[in-house]
């Protein structure tokens, strides 16, 4: 027998990328009163991973749990960047409706129309908050009709296009119903979630069902799995089974150990949890996302929500470079399988495939950023290994050669239009849309194929000195559009080993853009610069002044080096050709040639 279980509410809160869901949920932890009057309270406490904290995103979803006036509000915070879209999709089986954040100046944007699409789909109630409603060229009833169209584009029903609306500033911690008087707290989106968001439908009495939508990890308590309780009550100590939906048969007898309910930025262990509430299950080693803890009589799994496919992948190989080993603590092809493959519990977007070699691995993602973040945080566990090229995967369908495809929406001042319509149209880009927006800035819409993309962000941000807007989403599968132009500039590569010195630099300067300072540690087929034609050349930076007896006047002034450039891990990604790699170090990121040796590179190219 089900009924409402009204002091509870599960929502998440989904939104583009930086238009503000993390901000917000510190504002409603801040006004609920879970700190204490003298706690310090960092910004955007939600991000407590360094890498989202440093890069200013949320990549993984987190819970928290907040209680007003009675009733308790579990908040999932999502990441709002399209390359984490796996982290939003699972996270929604676990609410009851969601507040879709948009930037009152920005509007939807394409992740926006990703996230809300997903919402409707699995028929949430939708609460749309309209953001950051103090700043000076804010346009909220603008904004608001534009919400409208992306639901009618979307088929909402006409329930869901009822939307309520609430404005809010996050950052100075205020809302309301109406949007020409804010009031100095969040009261308005406190109410409108526990009046618009259904409290969720339990039973009670039905048998256990428990499905797994998360993965946290403890050193203390190892893996915890975090799922809502769909139906029944789970208990410490009690004895059910766990199924997996595509592997019925493996199903196995677990006891649970631990129980913890989440209270603020805290997990609080309880010996009990009824059906309507999140939890956390520690105990269990083998638990993964998509699991049913189910009674032991009655072993029902729950459906999961499908995954998308990975669009991207690239090869993570061993080190065997002449320097391997110095950096790193974890070098070898054991230790980097076993930490891939841990990886896989815990992202579900991802997958990790061996090859013939046992000391490569392909590893598929859902976008370049996707891949990144995974290389830097093994790079800061002290992992060193190379990794290759990102390469598009392509479908074949009836014979035929399908390849992803990119919405690419582009904010840029009018004097960079030209160079951009350049660019992308050599890139295969077909623009869709162009519209003015505010501040002499114009929006323009691009349908083109991921691998397009693959290099362009850094040439677009020198085309555009700094001042254009990308944000880019997947958007299906079309017909292979065509060779695309590959890099236009070759690579001056080191032809000996050694220290770089700045006698060898400054007469090698003027072939190109260099990429190491005086003092580094080279070696032959290290890449240390760009070429400005289009051919790779061999260069050594490491040749020394010979002395002589006489001095030439002049002789002794100081030589003059272009400071060099020096690319962050994406930009290295997206620099490197097929026959190069990149070298990851928990102390240095290098770019090499795949074949070191220049005669050896000279025989392969001829073949």
């Amino acid at each position: 027998m089900s009924n409402k279980k009204e002091d509870i509410r599960n929502i998440a809160i989904i939104a583009h990328v930086d238009h503000g869901k993390t901000t917000l949920v510190d504002e409603l932890l801040k006004q609920s009163g879970i700190f204490r009057t003298n706690e310090t309270i960092k910004e955007r406490v939600m991000d407590s991973n360094d890498l989202e904290r440093e890069r200013g995103i949320t990549i993984l979803s987190k819970n928290t749990a907040i209680n007003y006036r009675g009733t308790k509000i579990n908040i999932i915070d999502t990441p709002g960047h399209a390359d984490f879209g796996g982290e939003v999709e699972r996270v929604l089986k676990m609410v009851s409706g969601v507040v879709l954040v948009v930037d009152a100046f920005e509007g939807p944007m394409p992740q926006t129309k990703f996230v809300l699409k997903k919402a409707l789909e699995l028929d949430l109630p939708v609460i749309v908050a309209i953001n950051k409603i103090d700043r000076p060229e804010a346009r909220p009833e603008k904004v608001i009709d534009e919400v409208l169209d992306l639901f009618i584009e979307l088929d909402a029903n006409e329930e869901q296009i009822e939307f309520p609306v609430v404005f809010t500033s996050a950052k100075e911690g205020t809302s309301s119903l109406d949007v020409n008087k804010q009031e100095e707290n969040m009261e308005a989106l406190f109410k409108s979630i526990i009046e618009c968001i259904p409290a969720p439908e339990v039973d009670l009495e039905g048998a256990l069902q428990v499905l797994i939508s998360t993965i946290d990890y403890n050193e203390y308590l190892g893996r915890i799995g975090i799922g809502k309780v769909e139906r029944g009550v789970i208990s410490t100590n009690q004895e059910s089974v766990i199924v997996n939906k595509e592997e019925k048969e493996k199903s196995k007898k677990i006891k649970i150990t631990k129980l913890y309910e989440f209270e603020g930025l805290n997990r609080k262990e309880v010996k009990e949890a009824q059906a309507g509430n999140i939890i956390g299950i520690a105990g269990v080693e083998d638990i993964s996302i998509g699991d049913t803890i189910c009674d032991i009589d009655n072993p029902e799994p729950l459906s999961f929500v499908k995954i998308s496919e990975p669009t991207i992948s690239m090869m993570f190989s061993v080190n065997n470079g002449p320097f391997a080993g110095r950096e790193g603590k974890y070098v070898t092809s054991r230790q980097i399988r076993e930490r891939l493959f841990r990886e896989l519990h815990t992202d579900v977007s991802l997958r990790v495939e061996e090859t013939d070699s046992p000391d490569s691995f392909i590893v598929s993602g859902r976008g370049e950023l996707h891949l990144s973040i995974l290389i830097e945080t093994m790079r800061r566990q002290e992992y060193e290994f190379m990794v290759s090229k990102p390469k598009v995967l392509y479908r074949m369908i009836e014979n035929k050669k399908y390849e992803p495809m990119e919405k690419v929406t582009i904010d840029v001042p009018e004097e960079f239009m030209g160079a951009v319509i350049e660019k992308l149209g050599t890139r295969k880009g077909e623009m869709i849309n162009m519209t003015p927006s505010e501040g002499g800035y114009t929006r323009l819409e691009f349908s083109i194929p991921s691998r397009g993309l693959i290099g362009y962000r850094s040439e677009f941000m020198t085309d555009t000195k700094g001042n254009g807007i990308m944000n880019s989403i997947f958007d299906g599968y079309e017909s292979f559009k065509g060779d695309i132009p590959t890099r236009t500039r070759g690579s001056l590569v080191a032809s000996e080993n050694g220290t770089s010195v700045t006698y060898g630099m400054y007469h090698v300067q003027d072939r190109g853009n260099l990429f190491i300072h005086p003092g580094t540690e080279v070696y032959e087929g290290m890449i240390v610069g760009m070429n400005a034609k289009t051919q790779d050349i061999d260069i050594n930076v490491c040749k020394k002044k010979h002395l002589t007896s006489m001095r030439a006047s002049g002789s002794e002034e100081a030589l003059r080096l272009v400071p060099p450039i020096i690319f962050s891990l994406e930009e290295s990604l997206e620099f490197i050709e097929d026959d190069e790699l990149v070298e990851i170090t928990p102390k240095n990121i290098r770019l090499r040639k795949r074949i070191l040796d220049k005669l050896e590179r000279k025989r392969a190219n001829r073949k």
